[in-house]
């Protein structure tokens, strides 16, 4: 039990938890867009179930920890590139991000108050399908975040629990929030085609600091969130004839 008393080791899991959350934002994103497409009653439950997943995930990689050192090996070259497993994991995910995400937003830009056919409900299967092969792709970025962070196996896990929790705590509101502003669905899906991306580029060798990303996700989202209220205070206001 001395490791209770070790300050670095707790510096270290605070830190890995907050950046575990940081990087989990994105999930909630995505699991918050696909589950809007399930009856009412059937999106609280896709939302955890996809967060558990996505836990039961996370840990499953901790514990194969040479496998997941060993995806960095290149297996294959195309021209300059050098892909790895990771690579090629990363860049699926990307690629899939970016497909879905394009198609989310043709449909909601195409679909106009005047069309009569209601919208086609996705299966609770279907979704948690498209949920896993994604929870994939952000498990593997996080656990690779979390071996380079600190070396016990035991603090990597106790923080992915950590983060996992909190966002499934939170999911809920985001996606609520989401699901009554349908201009931050739009924005939503643009995050997801900016991190479809970056994951692409990563995949192919192209580092793109998160640093950039996240700050141009949160000046967005800052700019829509004021628009928001401007709106609101302008619905609120009498207009006197």
């Amino acid at each position: 039990m001395n490791w209770l008393f070790e300050t670095e080791i707790w510096i270290g899991l605070l830190t890995l938890t907050a950046l575990e959350i940081v990087l989990g934002v994105d999930n909630i994103v995505f699991i918050s867009i696909l589950s809007g497409k399930l009856p009412q009653e059937r999106r609280r439950s896709a939302r955890r179930s996809g967060l558990a997943l996505a836990l039961v995930m996370r840990v499953l990689l901790l514990l194969s920890l040479s496998w997941i050192m060993g995806l960095t090996t290149p297996l294959l070259s195309l021209g300059q590139f050098d892909l790895s497993g990771r690579g090629l994991i990363l860049i699926g995910g990307g690629l899939f991000l970016l497909a879905k995400s394009t198609r989310e937003i043709h449909h909601r830009v195409e679909d106009t108050a005047e069309t009569t056919k209601p919208a086609a409900k996705a299966s609770f299967a279907g979704v948690l399908i498209q949920i896993v092969l994604l929870d994939l792709v952000f498990s593997l970025d996080s656990v690779i975040t979390a071996v380079g962070m600190v070396d016990q196996i035991g603090v990597m896990i106790a923080a992915v629990v950590i983060a996992i929790l909190i966002m499934m705590i939170s999911a809920e509101t985001i996606a609520s929030f989401i699901e009554r502003h349908p201009t931050l669905k739009m924005l939503a899906l643009s995050f997801l085609f900016l991190i479809g991306v970056n994951l692409t580029a990563e995949g192919l060798g192209f580092h793109i600091p998160k640093g950039y990303t996240y700050f141009a996700m949160g000046f967005s989202l800052l700019v829509e969130l004021l628009n928001i209220r401007t709106q609101k205070r302008k619905a609120t206001i009498p207009i006197h004839s």
